[in-house]
């Protein structure tokens, strides 16, 4: 058995325990195991960078092009456990999952090695050197499962990213279990943030307002976007967060992100940015101005306006997705505006979380396991983004989009975020 119990492993958890649960009771689900480097984090604490871009053919030239294989295993009964590689264990120092499994190799010479000298280098000193080692993430898998006496269990799988010839493995080595895709139900439990989450989540959220209002005094007629976005990336870094995206509207005409555009005189532009802080996104929008409004720029700003406080006014439990949308919709075109496509959207472990406030599209959020309507209703405890643009070719683009929580009453910003007006340098 792999684990240490020490301090090390104390991070406030992200998974919303009591909604995974109740998920997986509706669902008759044993055990939830996350495969995605996303719900690894989600289920474990545990993130490292390269996680999302390994890939199996690049430790196993012919290999597929799936993500190399982690895990982290929920169990309705008892305790988390993690399979990871040993080079990147380190990772999962303030995870608060004690079962750790190992899998492949990692030289490491003790001849020389050094005693350690605190409670943390002898925890990873005990789990590199003397615990027992897996051939693959997948034996390990199997060997969690086993001994917890999961082998003929009913097994949820985020089973989306993994390739076939790993599937085949787990199922050959758990012949009596039955396996069930439930990538999709993962992604309807996230939905509800816990307070660690909701902590994250407005730490970015204030780092991604300073620092990107920040960016728009640089703003001048002739000056490079390039400038904006070299503030952007130094700002963020030193608050340290990373940088997700920075975008602008190129005259009215769309969206793009060529830093080396020079700004034209009275230029007012759409502004779209993000920021993750602990591996949780911030993104939000607004406009620039370099000098003055047009007033016809001006009036689509203030109908912007009109629709965001509807749509924040509609954003209740138990409303649907489709209706916010609709009611932001219905507000643009009282102020004479169609030509837009005012939504919105969850935000998370990912730029875009469940639930997605669009017209209804008739499908359905469905795996193995879930299948519900993709028409989401509103939760109380969701944080969702509204946003709302207009851009008017060769003439100039506006944009308002923020961040909200659901609650009780309704919906609250998630953070201050003055949109009252376009910013004007």
């Amino acid at each position: 058995m792999g684990g240490s119990g020490s301090s090390a492993f104390n991070q406030a958890m992200l998974v919303n325990r009591s909604r995974a649960l109740q998920f997986m009771r509706e669902h008759g689900l044993d055990v939830i195991v996350a495969t995605s480097p996303v719900n690894v984090t989600y289920f474990s604490g545990y993130y490292c960078w390269c996680d999302a871009l390994f890939k199996e053919y690049m430790g196993s030239p012919g290999a597929s092009s799936a993500p190399a294989l982690i895990c982290a295993v929920f169990p309705a009964e008892g305790e988390p456990a993690l399979a990871v590689g040993p080079a990147f264990v380190l990772n999962a120092r303030e995870s608060w999952v004690r079962d750790l499994r190992l899998y492949s190799d990692f030289p490491l010479e003790w001849s020389a090695a050094a005693v350690p000298a605190n409670d943390f280098e002898l925890q990873f000193v005990a789990l590199l050197r003397d615990h027992p080692r897996y051939a693959t993430a997948a034996h390990a898998l199997l060997a969690v499962l086993q001994e917890r006496g999961l082998a003929d269990a009913r097994i949820g799988l985020d089973s989306e990213n993994v390739s076939s010839a790993t599937l085949n493995e787990i199922r050959s080595g758990l012949p009596k279990a039955s396996i069930q895709n439930c990538s999709n139900l993962i992604r309807l439990i996230r939905m509800v943030k816990t307070p660690e989450e909701l902590k994250r989540l407005t730490r970015a959220a204030e780092i991604n307002e300073q620092a990107g209002f920040e960016t728009f005094a640089l703003a001048r007629a002739g000056g490079s976007a390039a400038d904006l976005l070299q503030s952007f990336r130094t700002r963020v870094a030193n608050l340290g967060v990373h940088v997700d995206h920075y975008a602008y509207g190129l005259r009215g005409l769309g969206i793009f992100t060529e830093d080396e555009y020079r700004f034209s005189p009275n230029e007012v532009m759409y502004m779209d940015w993000g920021c993750v802080h602990r591996h949780y996104f911030a993104d939000t929008a607004a406009t620039l101005a370099l000098n003055n409004v047009p007033p016809v720029l001006f009036d689509k700003y203030e109908a912007l306006r009109f629709c965001m406080d509807v749509g924040q006014k509609m954003m209740r439990p138990g409303v649907k997705g489709s209706a916010i949308q609709a009611a932001m919709a219905e507000a643009l075109k009282e102020h004479g505006v169609t030509a837009s496509f005012p939504h919105g959207h969850g935000l998370g472990l990912e730029p875009r979380d469940y639930p997605i406030m669009v017209p209804d599209n008739g499908l359905r959020i469905r795996d193995d396991c879930v299948n519900v309507a993709s028409d989401l209703p509103m939760e109380e405890g969701m944080v969702n983004n509204l946003e709302a643009s207009v851009f008017l070719p060769l003439v100039g683009s506006v944009a308002i989009e923020q961040s909200f929580i659901v609650e009780a009453a309704g919906a609250r910003a998630l953070i201050p975020q003055n949109r009252n007006e376009p910013y004007i340098v």
